[in-house]
């Protein structure tokens, strides 16, 4: 593609081809501390925080936060890839929707229902699949292999959601519009959730210093798996 102009993001520093992506700007730094030497900070534009700095192999990693939702991903990931990115990985959140699943626990999604409005703008049918030998990196490295679904809603007020009905174990709001926007563009991409939520009978959450921990637990299994991945 070559590298393009962002119109959103505010480059101060190089962007990595490999690049992990949070939701939350301050999980971007919390996890550019722990896992990146010298880290610098790579945007600051509309408070989407992201940072390059070298990572344990001694090459550039970035990681980058994408704000909440499909259409907020999509422009960060749109202009990343411009900018040569060329391997992502979600690290986010999930809500459990089956029972077995236990908040604190790490998953990968080998493939994402499409119950989404972004994806569906961007060509996306039922479902996508992430990138199989990354997904196998990631569970190799420690993930449960799982089938996610995106929706656009974190405070749903319908009685029965569509996801509950489908074969999806977990649910989140972006992954299906990073594995649509990377099968467009060519790229790599994997989606590593930790489980902050079960949603079975009543809504169980994480506590907040949890919460931070998963974070840093999701890059470090990230890098884990990028670490042993050859492409």
């Amino acid at each position: 593609m070559g590298s393009r102009e962002p119109i959103h993001l505010r480059p101060a520093t190089e962007l990595a081809d490999r690049v992990l992506l949070p939701g939350d700007p301050h999980r971007a730094l919390t996890v550019a501390q722990a896992i990146l030497a010298e880290p610098l900070m790579f945007n600051h534009a509309r408070g989407l925080w992201g940072y390059t700095g070298r990572a344990r192999d001694g090459a550039p990693l970035s990681v980058q936060s994408t704000g909440m939702g499909g259409p907020s991903a999509a422009i960060v990931i749109e202009e990343l890839i411009g900018l040569g990115a060329r391997t992502l990985i979600r690290i986010g959140t999930c809500g459990a929707v089956v029972p077995g699943i236990g908040l604190g626990e790490l998953v990968a999604a080998e493939a994402v229902l499409c119950a989404d409005g972004t994806s569906a703008a961007l060509g996306a049918e039922e479902s996508l699949e992430a990138d199989p030998g990354l997904t196998g990196a990631l569970v190799a490295a420690g993930a449960r292999a799982v089938t996610a679904i995106s929706t656009d809603l974190f405070y749903d007020p319908r009685p029965a959601p569509a996801w509950a009905q489908t074969a999806a174990e977990v649910v989140e709001l972006e992954a299906a519009t990073l594995l649509a926007l990377t099968r467009r563009h060519g790229v790599t991409a994997a989606v590593l959730l930790a489980v902050t939520d079960e949603l079975v009978d009543e809504r169980r959450r994480v506590e907040r210093d949890q919460l931070e921990q998963l974070g840093v637990q999701l890059g470090e299994l990230a890098w884990s798996a990028l670490a042993g991945w050859r492409q």
